[in-house]
């Protein structure tokens, strides 16, 4: 059984939030450092002052597309700015350990002067309208940010947020925001080296709490929806992924725990195409050199994000070696041979399957012979697994079921 904290499984996973961003990689963990100081500034308690630290770093749990985020660093306001606040309440009232953070994710776009007239919780409706307040502070900022001077404008943020006091904003946090941005050090601990810095002594910050296997599989399961949902090319691909080589691995007569894994690392495998850009995925035909070069960081970008999960160490080589071959040509490690376990040979079958079968734009997904014969010339390349391969044809029928039947798991 996978053994693991879901304070660390949650943290490297808002890392995969982040990457949304391409060039801007680290808008959640500002957001929650500056709600952090914040609420310090108001003298709430460390119990509540990481709580908001959570909040800002999974606020944005409903953006995707690399369009949104665009749009979210790149205008104060817009229409169409509440669709992925309703998207994070959905995705985060799905895992009972997050459910805390679903109600202000939803309001984290709402003006306070209409949060004051439906009837929240006070509390909830100051944590959205904190996270609301950081997260334009943080967009205000962005392009300073970039060029290194930050220090230099940071009157012209302040002097912004000020005036939208009493509307947009609640007068108590622009009055704690004010405080607290008077120091430097509010601005300094947004830059990289002092973030990671923060992060790393986060991880070993109070008591662990022990995760289910349930619960990994539950989590795993939002981010992939997340992942699924940047694109229609992509729309249900890890859930497929994760249900065929469920199949295959119960075929190969792994046990239970081994089974569970595997589906794990198949809902987690492309966490990192979150980095590519939207244009480059919804593109309906061959992609040229340099875009193939950006589509092939994806699975190292994977590995990234799940390497420093304590327990995770397999499920993240499993997820990031998805696109490495036997013959050695694959990518991103070159790996070859024995170098590759069972369970990556099994991922790199199941992936290539689930992209056959599926519905594109340009072309409906291929029928189970087409499907068959190209799985087969592959083995023969070397490209995949000719075992496993060999396990999935006799199965195809039911392999096409599960890959296709679980298309509406993330809108369930």
């Amino acid at each position: 059984m996978t053994q693991t904290d879901l304070r660390h499984v949650i943290q490297a996973l808002s890392e995969a939030l982040d990457l949304v961003g391409v060039d801007d990689v680290a808008h959640g963990k500002r957001v929650g450092l500056m709600a952090a100081e914040c609420a310090r500034e108001l003298g709430l308690t460390d119990a509540e002052v990481r709580f908001c630290f959570d909040l800002g770093m999974l606020h944005d749990i409903g953006v995707s597309s690399t369009r949104t985020h665009g749009k979210l660093v790149g205008h104060f306001d817009w229409d169409g700015a509440q669709d992925h606040c309703e998207t994070g309440f959905a995705l985060l009232g799905r895992f009972p350990p997050l459910q805390p953070l679903a109600l202000p994710v939803r309001y984290h776009h709402t003006r306070w002067e209409v949060l004051t007239t439906i009837g929240l919780p006070d509390d909830v409706a100051r944590q959205a309208n904190l996270i609301y307040l950081v997260d334009r502070v943080d967009a205000l900022a962005a392009s300073w940010q970039a060029r290194g001077e930050l220090l230099l404008h940071t009157g012209r943020i302040r002097d912004e947020i000020a005036g939208h006091a009493g509307h947009y904003f609640d007068p108590r946090l622009v009055d704690a925001f004010l405080r607290a941005s008077a120091r430097e050090s509010f601005w300094l601990m947004q830059e990289p080296r002092a973030i990671q810095a923060f992060l790393r002594t986060r991880r070993f910050d109070g008591p662990a709490v022990p995760a289910s296997v349930q619960e990994l599989h539950q989590l795993a399961g939002i981010f992939a929806c997340i992942v699924d949902a940047k694109s229609p090319f992509t729309a249900a691909h890890s859930i497929g992924v994760a249900g065929v080589a469920r199949l295959l691995a119960a075929a190969l007569d792994m046990d239970a725990a081994a089974c569970e894994r595997i589906e794990i690392a198949g809902l987690l495998h492309d966490l990192g195409k979150l980095r590519v850009p939207d244009e480059i995925l919804d593109k309906p035909g061959r992609l040229d050199e340099a875009e193939r070069a950006v589509m092939r960081t994806h699975s190292f970008e994977t590995f990234q994000i799940l390497r420093d999960i304590a327990g995770f160490e397999d499920i993240a080589r499993w997820a990031a070696w998805h696109h490495e071959e036997p013959n050695g040509r694959g990518y991103p490690f070159h790996l070859q041979g024995e170098q590759l376990p069972v369970e990556a040979r099994i991922l790199r079958v199941a992936d290539i399957f689930q992209a056959m079968i599926q519905d594109r734009p340009y072309r409906a997904g291929l029928p189970p012979p087409e499907v068959a014969a190209f799985m087969n010339d592959l083995a023969g390349q070397g490209r995949v697994d000719a075992s496993i391969v060999a396990v999935l044809l006799p199965r195809l029928d039911e392999a096409v079921d599960i890959g296709r039947g679980l298309r509406a798991a993330c809108a369930a």
